[in-house]
């Protein structure tokens, strides 16, 4: 290919303490807990509101925040979660225990409810927010930045910060600065493929086929929709013969969020196959909809509102990391003394192909003796937020260094609000004291995260990452 060298003299922007790239829950989490503790505080986004998967891809439900007995995540997770839970923007079946009493439980909410929370926390903590902006490049000396490179309407600038937080869920900053990556390859790994979501409406919940509480994902409407489905595939209905689909979230009283139609073999990190996707995801989301009137009770008049901007995209690009979580880790449900997050979640990495052989792979995994169970978690340790040797760069959110199955789990967006906040208190702690990422003070960091809300029940603490 022909090179074409871009050169050109574009203004500085300087007197950043935190940039932010990346206004997903990670980010989102990162900008507003980094300005509340006295950082001045830029966050970027490429699309019009802040939220990513939840908001602009349209997967509204928290992935699980309780063990079973009781709620896990604390700080501002909880405060998010409280503060929808009060104004009524989760579906109208969402009642206290989902937080703290039930396991394995998604929590759906109104997408539009969770933008305006996240506008009001972002302006109220006084970090300066810049929509329809995107980090395409970065000034490096060492395993340090010196600047990044934002574009949007206005043109280029360039940005001077101290510390820099990315929350691009493909870990774009990271990849521009020259840190170690992994791009996930579809041929040799167990890699969960994208979704293109889908909002509708005219649905009756009160059909009595539904129960008091149903999303579409609890244990008997589980097999009932799986019945439906196989009796739909046999019937030749679809195109793509998936025989595993999330279903219908609970949103309103009328209105749902659809999460199915694998779009397989997408590589998130090329926009030709990204644009491919979207076109045949827009596709799927009639014969879904032709599916719900025909063989679901209760939508014989669904209505197909919308399918989401922005692709679903489950995993892509991770940070090679200070250390990896892994399956032995998950299985040993391993406490961290440096862990920041602890979760419960199954290893929900989706079929990669519409076989029964990996569905049933994926029931095994979903389902198997491998995940954590009632009252049990697995530690998020400090160091998978770290790049290997960086000084002043974290990453946050679905591009953090793990494996590929415990990615599957964690990748959730109420464990990446949780990292989002840790990464955000390390960068301040780092502009404090003057340590770097690769070698911050641990105890130090955990104790700043109690004090602001975190539950991290370890015995004991270390000053030093787990590595």
């Amino acid at each position: 290919m022909q090179t074409y060298r871009l050169a050109r003299d574009i203004p500085v922007e300087d007197g950043y303490d935190v940039v932010v790239a990346g206004g997903g829950p990670a980010g989102s989490a990162a900008a507003v807990c980094a300005a509340r503790l006295g950082a001045k505080t830029l966050l970027v986004e490429t699309t019009g509101c802040l939220g990513g998967m939840g908001t602009s891809g349209l997967v509204p439900s928290f992935g699980p925040i309780s063990d079973g007995e009781r709620m896990l995540v604390g700080g501002f997770m909880k405060e998010l979660v409280e503060t929808m839970y009060s104004r009524g923007l989760f579906g109208p079946h969402v009642v206290p225990d989902f937080f703290d009493k039930q396991l394995n439980r998604w929590i759906p909410f109104k997408p539009e409810g969770l933008k305006r929370v996240l506008d009001e926390f972002v302006v109220n903590a006084g970090a300066e927010l810049r929509f329809f902006t995107r980090v395409i490049d970065a000034d490096v000396s060492g395993h340090r930045v010196n600047g990044v490179v934002i574009s949007n309407v206005e043109g280029y600038r360039y940005i001077r910060a101290r510390t820099y937080v990315d929350a691009t869920g493909d870990a774009a900053l990271a990849a521009l600065a020259g840190a170690q990556c992994k791009v996930v390859l579809r041929d040799t790994d167990t890699v969960a493929p994208s979704t293109l979501c889908s909002l509708f409406a005219g649905i009756n919940w009160d059909h009595p086929d539904y129960g008091e509480d149903w999303q579409g994902i609890d244990a008997v409407k589980n097999r009932t929709k799986t019945e439906l489905l196989r009796r739909a595939i046999e019937e030749r209905h679809f195109s793509q013969q998936d025989r595993f689909m999330p279903g219908m979230n609970k949103t309103g009283r009328s209105s749902g969020a659809l999460n199915a139609g694998h779009v397989f073999n997408l590589n998130p990190l090329s926009v030709r196959s990204l644009t491919e996707g979207m076109i045949f995801g827009r596709k799927l989301a009639l014969e879904y909809e032709a599916f719900y009137r025909k063989y679901v009770p209760g939508c014989e008049n669904i209505e197909h509102l919308a399918t989401a901007p922005v692709m679903g995209v489950r995993d892509s690009r991770r940070i090679v990391g200070e250390f990896e979580l892994t399956m032995e880790d998950f299985r040993a449900r391993r406490q961290f003394p440096d862990q920041v997050a602890v979760y419960n979640r199954p290893t929900d990495v989706h079929p990669t192909n519409a076989s029964n052989a990996e569905y049933e792979r994926f029931l095994q995994d979903f389902h198997g003796k491998d995940n954590l169970g009632r009252g049990h978690c697995v530690g998020i340790p400090y160091s998978i937020l770290v790049p290997r040797g960086w000084e002043n760069l974290w990453a946050a959110g679905r591009c953090h260094s793990s494996d590929s199955r415990v990615h599957g789990s964690i990748r959730a967006q109420s464990a990446a609000y949780m990292m989002g906040q840790a990464a955000a208190t390390a960068a301040c702690q780092s502009i404090a004291t003057g340590q770097p990422a690769c070698e911050l003070d641990t105890a130090s960091l955990v104790e700043t995260l109690r004090r602001e809300g975190a539950y991290l029940p370890q015995p004991s603490l270390s000053k030093t990452m787990t590595r």
